[in-house]
């Protein structure tokens, strides 16, 4: 299982769900909803939620696509789905801190594994997004 917003797929996500297929036979990917990513990032989306599910279910490599809790914390979609792993971005860092306190109470118990960077300056969304903005001739918005 992996966790993300997945706004608007690069080749930092495709590489990061090629890494975290290599842990398992089966990967489920889990898209924050619209109003989770304005609460955790200070704005929505550039893409909704409907068409950031259509666009990862056409990824190589993931098997499902599920929509992320509907609140934060309460890590329902990991008691539906009772994954063997969960990969985690190596920026979830406060990701990965709450779902391990969640754990600790849980009977389930998946191995966390932290993925790799893929090339973080270029892929990663927050500096593919300034860097199409800074591309953008002056005078667009």
């Amino acid at each position: 299982m992996v966790f993300g917003v997945f706004d608007g797929i690069h080749e930092g996500h495709r590489a990061m769900l090629k890494e975290a297929k290599r842990h398992g036979d089966f990967l489920v990917a889990v898209v924050a909803q619209d109003h989770i990513v304005e609460r955790l990032k200070g704005h929505l989306p550039r893409i909704d939620l409907t068409e950031r599910f259509e666009h990862l279910q056409k990824e190589d490599g993931v098997d499902r696509v599920v929509i992320g809790d509907a609140e934060l914390g309460i890590w329902g979609v990991i008691q539906r789905h009772q994954p063997d792993v969960v990969a985690l971005g190596y920026d979830q860092a406060a990701l990965k801190v709450d779902l391990e306190g969640h754990l600790k109470n849980s009977r389930l118990q998946p191995e966390l594994i932290i993925l790799k960077s893929f090339e973080p300056n270029k892929y990663k969304s927050s500096y593919a997004e300034r860097s199409q903005e800074d591309s953008r001739p002056r005078g667009e918005d």
